[in-house]
């Protein structure tokens, strides 16, 4: 098997599974309760929650652990006011993830367009912002074509209209929210550096456990709970503490962190080296994209029938974001950044790994380009 589809899901690495698995046999006690050993357990799980804050520049009582990327992106959104119901007072980018677009839309939200790299449209911010805006959501990472976002400059924007407010004495709140699921693996985040209120951290995407995330909150979010119950998470997400997770997740993020160089330079020269090898592709994320993603666009095929082709042959690659394709439906990503219907059709996305090795990316553009090849000569005879 030649996996390419990291983007959608990693597998936990042994190193992590080996931290979490006292916590699930031994170590399996309620942090909540009151005796010795759940009190070390509860003490472990502070630390861990530390370790995961301290990779993005933050401290443990600023995480709210989640049980994944949606429902931390759900809980940013629980820092609009009451009165927040006009349609300016959400804006997200257009190229979001459905789990931001759709909470975006509950709410009234209006989409900030893209350039067509991918990247942000600042004037469009700019002119969409108004005194009633209260949340703008912007993912640090795409999870379909890779692009960054420039975060800081989004910051240096909301900042600037809040300094105008405050002196025009409008005291209605204004954070940033960042989805940065795809980036903790392969960029240095920093909060304060990138100018965020909430930021969304992912384990599954960095061969930590699935069903784990955290919400980092700044001191001027205010959160209402989605659950209430015995009050954990600083009262904002009630429920038994995922202790095996959050371990996995820490020691995820410790891996991520300390290998964060080496990777990007693995992945940047084995994306050159399919690049190089790959024929008859247009190249779609050029720009400003993380170094393990590719989209490429082939021209006239079907690229949902050449997933399947390329399974047979054991690579496995994806059209976009895993949760759209299941449903066979276009991307609103591909669409965003001005691509026809039927580059859209043709687009694959490929995400460079830790399973993969050199072999395999050679490999890996040689079966593709084949496949491709006789895709074309199918379509030529028929």
């Amino acid at each position: 098997m030649i996996y390419l589809d990291h983007a959608a899901a990693t597998p936990v690495d042994s190193r992590v599974l080996q931290v979490m698995e006292p916590y699930f046999l031994t170590d399996f006690f309620n942090p909540s309760a009151a005796y010795l050993p759940a009190k070390k357990v509860a003490a472990d799980y502070t630390v861990a929650k530390a370790t995961i804050a301290h990779a993005i520049g933050a401290k443990s009582s600023d995480l709210v652990i989640t049980a994944g990327a949606t429902e931390a992106n759900n809980l940013a959104f629980s820092s609009l006011s009451s009165d927040a119901a006009t349609q300016a007072s959400v804006l997200y980018l257009e190229t979001e993830h459905d789990s931001v677009r759709q909470v975006a839309k509950k709410h009234g939200g209006q989409a900030v367009k893209v350039l067509k790299n991918g990247l942000i449209d600042l004037d469009d911010l700019k002119a969409k912002i108004t005194d009633d805006t209260e949340l703008v959501s912007v993912s640090l990472v795409n999870n379909e074509i890779g692009v960054i976002q420039p975060l800081a400059e989004i910051a240096s924007v909301i900042r600037e209209v809040k300094f105008d407010r405050l002196k025009r004495g409008l005291k209605r709140q204004l954070l940033l929210h960042s989805d940065a699921s795809q980036a903790l693996n392969l960029l240095d985040i920093n909060v304060a550096r990138l100018g965020v209120d909430l930021m969304t951290l992912n384990a599954a995407k960095i061969y930590g456990p699935k069903g784990v995330g955290a919400l980092y909150v700044s001191h001027e979010a205010k959160l209402q709970p989605l659950t209430y119950g015995g009050g954990q998470e600083n009262g904002l997400r009630s429920g038994t503490e995922n202790v095996p997770g959050v371990i996995g997740f820490a020691k995820a993020v410790e891996l991520a962190k300390e290998h964060l160089n080496g990777n990007r330079k693995k992945y940047a020269t084995w994306r050159k080296v399919l690049l190089s090898e790959l024929q008859g592709y247009e190249l779609i994320n050029k720009k400003h994209s993380i170094d393990n993603f590719i989209v490429l666009c082939y021209n006239g095929i079907d690229a949902e029938r050449l997933v399947f082709l390329l399974e047979n042959e054991g690579v496995y690659v994806s059209t976009g974001a895993a949760c759209a394709a299941s449903k066979g439906v276009k991307s609103h990503v591909l669409a965003a950044i001005d691509l026809s219907d039927a580059e859209i059709a043709g687009s694959l996305r490929l995400s460079l790994g830790e399973t993969n090795d050199e072999d395999q990316i050679h490999q890996a553009a040689r079966i593709i380009n084949d496949v491709v090849a006789a895709e074309k000569e199918r379509l030529k005879n028929a």
